[in-house]
């Protein structure tokens, strides 16, 4: 049973592993777009070895067999063998994808999507059967054909020798079986050195100590015994030496290199046959992938993270020890002391707190890595050119934040890639090189996270979104709106200005979702935008949900937090400002704008100190592009609180996002900000309905 457990958690390692390793090799594809560098070959077609190697020792054998047909086409690849065209790297990402798939249903213990992989074998032996690179070999002459004719076949024998490391049998490897495989291939007589065998008093049962000197005869090519060795650490000694007359190699005409990728010419209806469900199987094996190792609630941490914890819960044991002597009572003359211990334990207190969170901080290129991919087969799919940048991508935020961003992002880069930047042949008649430019950018900025999403495309066109925006009623004929917020109207609900629905976008059922769920992440999203030129689109972030930078306000004898980041500005109210609507909503006039007034004693049903919004302080709070003023009696300390989820340990509470412990004990509720104000719109709009009837 213990070993069963065992073999679970290193199965689980290997798929951990093994989606590493398609990672690499999809990063790696795709910038051979770019260039056919020979090392970045290699370090794909390592990391399809390793998958395959793994793949067999677990017993997986339909994953390595798929994964063995990868590997021989790039091996092929790297030895000059076969060029590296667009088309086998467009065959190899999608083999990309179908191994996530596999891997997740296998560790899922699901069925293997059997068409689909019955599928890429086809495509993938199809393109080993055709433009192989004839490699010329010498015609034999008078003086050298009977050498030839005696070693056309290779070696006659091999001479190995294997040397492991001490952990080879920790690691679940069984040495002994390579002779087994080795006796398939001819005639084996093996030695075994024991010159590292310790005495007996020494000896570790676990450690392999000994090493082996291997004679194989026969004809055997090189690949098979790689095959059977493919399972050994880089760290071990391995050595293969033939034992009789090996062919000659034949010379390869200097010219004859890996040739660069053939960039696709195809006619944008061509590339959109040809690639019309990439960039979806892409999202979707992310997804599928994602569900597999990202719902396990399962981090990797620097060991170094974990280090600085270590070291802080030895200073804190060292506090209490100091502490500790307080216990039976206090000296008048001890109280410095007592405070220095006091001090010393908030210090370790907060350091603790930081090192602690610092565990749940992963880099933002965990979110980022999926685009290329993405930009890739939707610039394929649209017939268009796209660069894209990545800047900033070891810019650090919460593991669940992290999570969260993923699905907005995508929103946002499919709808410039799509909308945003036009085809080559627009971008030049419009002065602009033709291949336009995505840049993805993340950077830290007073204590929040900032992402931008930038393109140079063609912008938003502020004429038709404001013609489609009365169409629809949102806007009203008469009404006048800046720049910015006409531009902001593409968030408004099923909003869209595309001629035709795509599977790309066009539904309006993208920005909106996008605002929300930022929102509800507790962020912010703007977009800013000049036609012919590109369009930003901004969010901020918190760098955690666990933790709010807040402002404590009072209503009457009731604590309440507000997020730094909803507050616009606090403001002390003056009478002439004041108006209600239809007698029921009281709004304040603010510069050239009307905030309806929300009175926190109203919504939680608290006896507060001011009743009207003609006394007290007014906070104003933006969520959605819309503001309100929040009606308080007082304002209190600025501080980080540590969120708790009120519907866990009690219900959800409309209005109110959280709760959390105070210094002095007592509980605070977090203001649900954007809920606040929704409900204070509904409550405008039916107070309106009521006086019109």
């Amino acid at each position: 049973m213990t070993i069963d457990l065992e073999m679970a958690e290193i199965a689980k390692v290997f798929f951990q592993e093994s989606r590493e390793g398609l990672d690499i090799m999809e990063s790696g594809l795709l910038s051979l777009g770019a260039a056919a560098d020979s090392e970045n070959i290699n370090t794909i077609f390592r990391a399809a070895h390793s998958i395959k190697g793994g793949a067999a020792t677990f017993g997986y054998a339909e994953v390595a067999e798929f994964t063995h047909g990868v590997e021989t086409l790039l091996d092929e690849m790297r030895n000059g063998v076969r060029p590296v065209t667009a088309e086998a790297i467009q065959t190899l990402l999608q083999a990309c994808d179908c191994l996530r798939e596999m891997m997740a249903a296998t560790e899922a213990e699901q069925p293997l999507d059997q068409v689909r992989i019955a599928s890429l074998n086809g495509d993938i032996g199809q393109i080993l059967g055709e433009h192989t690179i004839d490699v010329p070999v010498p015609v034999p002459t008078a003086g050298n054909a009977g050498a030839d004719a005696g070693a056309a076949h290779g070696p006659t024998g091999w001479r190995v020798v294997f040397e492991p490391v001490a952990d080879l049998l920790r690691l679940r490897n069984e040495p002994t079986r390579m002779f087994a495989e080795l006796r398939r291939l001819g005639a084996v007589v093996a030695h075994a050195d024991v010159s590292r065998l310790p005495q007996l008093d020494a000896l570790d049962p676990e450690s392999c100590y000994l090493s082996w000197n291997i004679e194989i005869t026969g004809q055997i090519a090189r690949p098979k015994l790689d095959e059977i060795f493919d399972w050994v650490d880089s760290g071990c000694r391995l050595e293969f030496t033939p034992t009789g007359e090996a062919a000659p190699t034949a010379p390869v005409p200097a010219a004859q290199t890996v040739p660069p990728p053939q960039v696709s010419n195809a006619s944008p209806a061509q590339a959109k046959a040809g690639s019309a469900a990439d960039a979806d199987r892409a999202a979707s094996a992310g997804a599928l992938v994602q569900k597999a190792a990202g719902d396990s609630g399962s981090i990797r941490v620097a060991t170094e993270k974990v280090d600085d914890i270590i070291n802080l819960v030895g200073e804190l044991l060292i506090t209490q020890s100091m502490l500790s002597g307080f216990a039976d009572g206090i000296d008048p003359n001890d109280l410095d002391r007592l405070r220095q211990g006091l001090a010393q334990l908030a210090r370790n207190t907060r350091e603790l707190q930081e090192s602690v969170m610092q565990i749940r901080m992963l880099p933002i290129s965990f979110a980022f890595n999926r685009f290329p991919r993405i930009v890739h087969d939707l610039s394929r799919k649209l017939a268009k050119k796209v660069e894209l940048k990545l800047v900033g991508e070891g810019t650090e935020l919460d593991k669940t934040v992290l999570e969260k961003i993923n699905d907005p992002l995508v929103h946002l880069v499919r709808n410039a890639l799509d909308h945003g930047l036009e085809t080559p042949e627009r971008r030049l008649a419009a002065g602009k090189p033709e291949t336009g430019t995505l840049e993805l950018a993340a950077f830290h900025e007073g204590g929040n996270i900032i992402i931008e999403v930038r393109d140079d495309g063609a912008g938003l066109n502020k004429v038709r979104i404001l013609q489609k925006a009365r169409e629809r009623g949102l806007v009203a004929p008469d009404q006048e709106l800046t720049d910015e917020q006409i531009d902001n109207l593409i968030f408004m609900p099923g909003f869209s200005t595309a001629e035709q629905i795509s599977d790309v976008s066009g539904r309006g059922v993208g920005m909106d979702v996008v605002r929300r769920n930022i929102n509800d992440l507790g962020g912010h999203v703007q977009i800013a935008s000049k036609e012919g030129l590109g369009s930003t689109i901004r969010i901020r972030l918190p760098l955690t949900l666990a933790i709010l930078d807040g402002q404590l306000v009072r209503v009457g004898k009731e604590v309440y937090i507000i997020s730094l980041l909803a507050i616009v500005e606090t403001i002390q109210i003056a009478r002439e400002r004041v108006n209600t609507l239809v007698g029921r909503t009281e709004v304040f006039r603010l510069r050239d704008e009307y905030l309806p007034v929300v009175k926190l004693c109203d919504q939680f049903g608290v006896e507060p100190d001011s009743r009207s919004a003609e006394d007290g302080l007014l906070v104003v709070v933006e969520s959605d592009g819309k503001r309100a003023g929040v009606l308080v009696d007082d304002l209190l300390a600025q501080q980080q609180v540590v969120i708790k989820s009120l519907e866990s340990n009690f219900k959800s509470v409309p209005g109110i996002a959280g709760a959390t412990i105070l210094g002095d004990g007592t509980v605070a509720l977090i203001i649900d900000v954007p809920g606040l104000i929704r409900s204070v719109a509904k409550q405008s709009v039916g107070a309106v309905a009521a006086h019109a009837a």
